[in-house]
């Protein structure tokens, strides 16, 4: 997961200057506006239709891009200002839309607000997400749902030296999906379930802020409610012969599932700062006090692998509490004009304590209950110097030092009703000690030329998992060269982590990242932008499987997955006669993997053949696209636009390709008044 984070993050920031298709960026209407009254309006939509046509795998396409068939209201913008910052209700009214009208990514923003008595802030968003489902799964696992989030803060008195703010967030998931469950018994191939996802999270503030004598305190009392009461029901065909699984009998004739989950955060947050001309000082303090009741029912009833009549049910309870206690305070001093220290303390230690059971009983047996969870807790304590000293304006030097302190504690409990003094409690403890260094330079020579070089080494006694940092280097570098109508940069990132093996597994890691950007404005009608990444990343890690011919027996081994990403992005604008604004782009994206051509090459042993085919992902995925917006009138513009998205795996997991290409486009209008 870690791996696929890092990949994602690199991607995002090598393709950020990517520009969309919809909604246009050209504006409408006077800059300044009109005046109404005491008030300066500026007022703009964009509304239009939009269109695509989809070839290959549907599922990934609505996955990655899901833009259909429709009139939108691509974006608009609302802004009204007090000319003289006195009006009779309000000051100022900001609101920005997008995509509203069935587009699978919609936002709102609003601000309204009065100089001295009140500001109040809105955001809500909507993305339709569909996950085809994982190919691992054949299909079987499926989700089409609506996630809605909504934010609101109003704060009283803003600009004074005393405000009080209050505010409300909502986040709910809802819609159809596709699960499997594995029952009776069944050789390994869990039968599909359907599930009405239902989960819904809601949080309530009331705070102030105070301002005297140079501090700031923040006082917030918070409540957060989360709750999910999913339903799982039997399909018409839920049987191991409907996914083409040979020799199995596997059928449920009945099944109901209901898995809620309640729980409650209520919590306090306290804050304060203070900057004077040569130090600064920021402490801040949160607690939460946790607390989560579930419950899980199951019953099965249906056929066995052997075609005998089988039935399980299953019960799954407990109640915990989850005390959560963060805090850290940071001081920075600036002794001489030149030199720069800054110390930070951090402190976390959440606790989560509670019993929990399992029941299951299987044609008509009680197997026991098993309480096998009692009390995790996680304890971490951090603390970091820096010093930063300016040799002189174009040369300084930086380097600093962390130290984290981390105690992990868990306590499992095992009994089986049916036997006297069968009751086992027994704790765990693992600590851990990291220390780390940081050193580096900046220079500038020139005056538009400036350059950042950084390395940090680390090293840790006893991580808590195979993957967690032990023995690490890091090497960073940026140059950059800035004028008025030139802008260029590049950089170099790599992170070694070599993790002694352990009992249980391995795990290490290097990445090596690189970069360049560049801008380009020789004249006020034309501009390019132009962006390249690299990322090479390679990790090895443990594995432990069951397999071998006949009865299957643990296997231990090493499995390393490589990728070669490679990422570019190009961009020109251009205006022609003042009349009308083209964009032309292309954005390329491609993991060429570790070079080979098929998924197992010449591995012949299956469970290695398996293991072959998740060890590199090469695929391509490539996008053009085009935009002109045509000035009718000052106020009036027509616009249209065409990108084209095209994926293509160069092989599938277990022969699940999931390739596909996709033409979109727009036509709209955007006027002011």
């Amino acid at each position: 997961m870690k791996t696929r984070f890092w990949i994602f993050f690199a991607l995002t920031g090598a393709l950020s200057a990517q520009q969309v298709v919809t909604p246009t960026p050209e504006t409408v209407g006077p800059a300044r506006g009109e005046n109404h009254g005491n008030y300066n309006i500026t007022n703009s939509f964009e509304t239009g239709y939009r269109w695509s046509l989809v070839g290959g795998s549907l599922g990934e396409y609505r996955s990655d891009v899901n833009y259909r068939n429709g009139v939108r209201l691509l974006g608009s913008s609302l802004t009204i200002d007090s000319k003289d910052g006195h009006g009779h209700y309000f000051d100022q009214i900001l609101l920005n839309t997008m995509g509203l009208g069935n587009d699978p990514y919609q936002s709102a923003i609003l601000r309204i607000q009065k100089n001295q008595m009140y500001r109040y802030d809105m955001t809500w968003r909507l993305n339709d997400y569909y996950n085809p489902g994982l190919t691992v799964a054949g299909g079987l696992h499926r989700m089409d749902t609506v996630r809605r989030m909504q934010d609101h803060e109003i704060t009283l008195f803003p600009q004074s030296g005393f405000r009080v703010r209050a505010g409300y967030s909502r986040n709910t998931q809802d819609g159809p999906t596709l699960a499997t469950s594995l029952e009776f018994d069944n050789n390994g191939s869990g039968v599909p379930v359907f599930a009405d996802l239902r989960r819904q999270w809601n949080e309530y503030r009331l705070g102030a802020d105070v301002d005297v004598a140079g501090f700031k305190l923040t006082v917030l009392r918070r409540w957060d409610f989360f709750k999910e009461d999913t339903p799982y029901n039997a399909l018409s065909q839920s049987s191991a012969a409907s996914i083409g699984v040979a020799n199995d009998l596997t059928a449920l004739q009945q099944f109901t599932k209901t898995a809620p989950v309640h729980g409650r955060n209520p919590g306090w947050l306290g804050n304060l700062v203070a900057n004077h001309k040569r130090w600064a000082m920021n402490a801040r303090v949160s607690y939460l006090n946790g607390h989560n009741n579930f419950a899980l029912s199951e019953f099965a009833s249906g056929l066995g692998r052997f075609g005998g009549a089988a039935n399980r049910q299953i019960l799954v309870q407990g109640s915990a509490d989850r005390p959560m206690v963060a805090g850290d305070f940071n001081f920075s001093a600036q002794p001489a004009s030149r030199l720069t220290v800054v110390n930070n303390t951090s402190v976390n230690n959440l606790r989560i304590n509670g019993p929990s059971s399992y029941t299951d009983i299987l044609n008509g047996s009680d197997s026991g209950q098993t309480i096998y969870f009692r009390y995790l807790g996680i304890r971490t304590v951090t603390n970091s110097s820096d010093a930063n000293y300016r040799v002189k304006d174009s040369v300084g030097f930086y380097a600093g030092y962390r130290y984290t302190d981390r105690l992990v504690r868990t306590t499992e409990g095992f009994s089986l009703p049916a036997f006297a003094n069968s009751t086992v409690n027994d704790v765990y403890e693992n600590t851990n000690h990291l220390h780390s260094g940081t050193v580096g330079m900046r220079l500038r020579p020139l005056k538009n030329l400036t350059a950042n070089l950084e390395g940090e080494v680390g090293r840790a006694d006893n991580p808590l998992t195979p993957v967690g940092d032990r023995n690490y280097h890091t090497l960073n570098g940026r140059v950059s060269y800035r004028t008025r109508k030139l802008q260029l940069s590049t950089s170099y990132k790599q992170v070694y982590s070599v993790n002694a093996p352990v009992a249980l597994s391995a795990y290490s890691s290097h990445s090596r990242n690189y970069s360049a950007n560049a801008s380009w404005a020789p004249k006020d009608w034309f501009a390019l932008d132009a962006s390249y990444m690299k990322l090479h990343l390679d990790t090895v890690g443990g594995i432990a499987y069951f397999a071998g011919t006949g009865r299957a027996t643990l296997q231990r081994g090493t499995s390393l997955f490589r990728s070669n990403v490679h990422a570019a992005n190009l961009g020109a604008r251009f205006a022609l006669a003042k009349r009308a604004d083209v964009y032309v782009g292309y954005t390329i994206t491609k993991d060429t993997g570790d070079g080979r051509a098929t998924a197992a090459a010449s591995v012949t042993d299956p469970a290695g053949a398996l293991f072959a085919g998740v060890q590199t992902f090469p695929l391509a995925y490539q996008s053009p696209l085009g935009r002109v917006s045509v000035r009718i009138t000052p106020k009036l513009r027509w616009n249209a636009g065409w990108q084209f998205y095209n994926y293509h795996e160069e092989f599938g997991l277990l022969g699940y390709y999931q390739n596909f290409h996709a033409h979109t486009g727009y036509t709209s209008v955007t006027w002011a008044f």
